[in-house]
């Protein structure tokens, strides 16, 4: 699973659990609501300013929005570069 679509499923789920429209958890976070359905759709990733407000609206931490995303680094040569670990819960 990538980034993006880790992210959108783990958005979907905190705002089901937050019982929010997308209107509305948009209308919190002071965004529009077609951003909200295009990170829910994994069409992007959002920037840092948008993940803070998506936590405030929601009222969730960043490990919620983050879960199952995971860096993992290698050896710092050209060869062997560091990759997102997919699948991981």
């Amino acid at each position: 699973m990538s980034v993006a679509d880790q992210f959108a499923a783990n958005l979907k789920r905190c705002r089901r659990l937050a019982d929010l429209s997308q209107e509305a958890a948009a209308l919190r976070a002071s965004l529009h609501r077609t951003e909200i359905s295009q990170l829910e759709r994994g069409l992007h990733v959002p920037r840092i300013d948008t993940l803070v407000k998506l936590m405030a609206a929601l009222e969730v931490s960043a490990d919620d929005l983050l879960a199952g995303i995971e860096w993992m680094p290698m050896a710092s040569t050209p060869e062997r570069r560091g990759q997102f670990r997919e699948g991981w819960r």
